[in-house]
C-alpha cells in the first residue's frame, strides 16, 4: 500500500503482482487515450509503479529500464518519480558540452545519462517525472501527442492549458516550456517519458546547464535552450509536488481503486544491480559521449601552452601540446604518449600524472597548472 499523502490515501491499493499469470486483468485504460487499433481488442490495463519515494536518479532510471524489460508485457505501466538535484543527459549527447562542471561539482549535482535521446534536462525536488511503458508499435514511436494527451487533459482540469509544441515539448499558454519528452524502445516494448516542471529552481537550472561554448567541438546532439515556466506559476491553483502528483493520479485513474505494483525485495536488488552496472558508471555517464575535440590554451609566466585533445569513448585518443615555452627536452612526445588512453576526468588525470614531473618538458610549468589547463572547470 502506498502512503496516503503521496497518492491519494484510501483510493490507492496495491494490486497483485502483474508478473503472475493468474492475475485477472483490471478493466482500466488511460483516460482520453486513442482508440485501440483494429488488431487490438482493447487497450492493455494500466498499472501504477510504486517507486517507494526514491529520489536517487540512478535508481529511478534503473527502475524505469528494469520495469520495461522485465514486467509482464500484457500490462501498460506508469511510473512517477522525483529526483534530487541532477542533470539527465540524452543518450546521444556529449556530457561535457551540456553541464556547467564547476557548478555541478560545487553543488553535488548528479549527472546521469538516460536511455532515450533528446536534450539534457535539470531535475530537482520541484520537478515531477513520468514514464508510460507499453508495447512497441510503429505508430506509437515519436507519437508524443498520444502519450501527453491524458496529461494535458488533467492539467487543464487544474487550470493549466498546455499544448504540444514542435515534436516533443509541452508549453503553457504564453509559449513557455513546462515539459520535455523523449522515448526509448526495444524491439517489443517502449517508454515515453518526460518532465513536469512544477516548482523547479529555475536559477539552479540555468546555472547547471550554463555551458561556455568555447573550447569543445563535437558532433553530438546539443540541447536547444528554451524559455521555461513552472506549472505552479501558470496554473490557477497552488499545490505542492505531492498534491500535484496525487491530482495527476486521480485524473489518470478515475476509477475507485488504482492498481499499484510494489516491487519485491529481490526485484529491488535487481534494480540496484542495474543502477550499479550502468547508471553509476563513469563509462556510461561520460565515457559514452560521442567523440569530441577539446582545445585548451593559456599564457603562463613560463610561456603559452596550447593543448589539443581528441576524446573517444571518454578517453584521450589524441593529444598534441604546442606553445612558446622553453622545454629542456625539446619535445613533448613522452608526455603526450603517457596521457593517451587516460579517462578524460580530473581524478583520472591527476592519478596518471602522480609521480611525473612535467616541468622539464613545459619550461618549468607546475603539474597543478598543467592539470588545471587540461581539464578546465566551468
Amino acid at each position: 500500500m502506498l502512503p496516503g499523502p503521496l497518492l491519494g490515501g484510501s483510493r490507492i491499493r496495491s494490486c497483485p503482482s502483474p508478473m503472475s499469470s493468474s492475475l485477472p486483468a483490471p478493466e482500466l485504460s488511460a483516460p482520453d487515450a486513442p482508440p485501440p487499433s483494429p488488431d487490438d481488442a482493447r487497450a492493455a490495463p494500466l498499472v501504477l509503479i510504486d517507486n517507494e519515494g526514491v529520489t536517487d536518479p540512478t535508481l529511478n532510471l534503473a527502475l524505469e529500464e528494469w520495469t520495461l524489460r522485465n514486467l509482464d508485457p500484457q500490462y501498460r505501466y506508469l511510473l512517477f518519480y522525483v529526483n534530487e538535484p541532477s542533470i539527465i543527459i540524452g543518450r546521444n549527447q556529449n556530457t561535457l558540452e551540456e553541464i556547467n562542471r564547476a557548478y555541478v561539482e560545487d553543488r553535488n549535482v548528479r549527472v546521469v545519462r538516460r536511455m532515450s535521446g533528446g536534450g539534457a534536462v535539470y531535475h530537482d525536488e520541484g520537478n515531477l517525472n513520468f514514464s508510460f511503458m507499453t508495447d512497441y508499435k510503429p505508430g506509437r514511436l515519436h507519437n508524443f501527442n498520444r502519450f501527453t494527451r491524458p496529461l494535458r487533459r488533467v492539467l487543464a482540469s487544474m487550470g493549466v492549458e498546455a499544448e504540444l509544441e514542435g515534436r516533443n515539448d509541452l508549453v503553457a499558454g504564453d509559449g513557455r516550456k513546462i515539459s520535455g519528452n523523449a522515448q526509448f524502445s526495444t524491439p517489443r516494448r517502449m517508454f515515453s517519458h518526460g518532465t513536469l516542471m512544477f516548482n523547479t529552481d529555475r536559477k539552479a537550472l540555468a546555472r547547471a546547464l550554463d555551458v561556455t561554448p568555447d573550447k569543445i567541438d563535437s558532433k553530438a546532439h546539443q540541447s536547444v535552450r528554451k524559455r521555461v515556466a513552472n506549472i505552479s506559476e501558470v496554473g490557477g491553483r497552488v499545490y505542492d509536488v505531492p498534491t500535484f502528483r496525487r491530482l495527476l493520479v486521480d485524473g489518470l485513474f478515475p476509477q475507485d481503486e488504482t492498481p499499484v505494483y510494489t516491487l519485491r525485495s529481490d526485484e529491488w536488488d535487481a534494480v540496484e544491480d542495474l543502477a550499479e552496472r550502468r547508471y553509476r558508471r563513469w563509462a556510461w555517464n561520460v565515457g559514452a559521449s560521442p567523440p569530441f575535440d577539446v582545445r585548451r590554451r593559456e599564457r603562463f609566466e613560463e610561456g603559452e601552452v596550447d593543448v589539443r585533445l581528441g576524446i573517444e569513448d571518454g578517453k584521450i585518443d589524441r593529444i598534441q601540446i604546442y606553445g612558446d615555452f622553453l622545454g629542456t627536452w625539446g619535445t613533448t612526445a613522452p608526455l603526450e604518449h603517457h596521457l593517451r588512453g587516460t579517462p578524460y576526468a580530473p581524478e583520472a588525470l591527476r592519478t596518471k600524472l602522480a609521480g611525473v614531473d612535467v616541468s622539464p618538458l613545459l619550461g618549468g610549468l607546475a603539474n597543478d597548472d598543467f592539470l588545471a589547463l587540461l581539464y578546465e572547470e566551468g
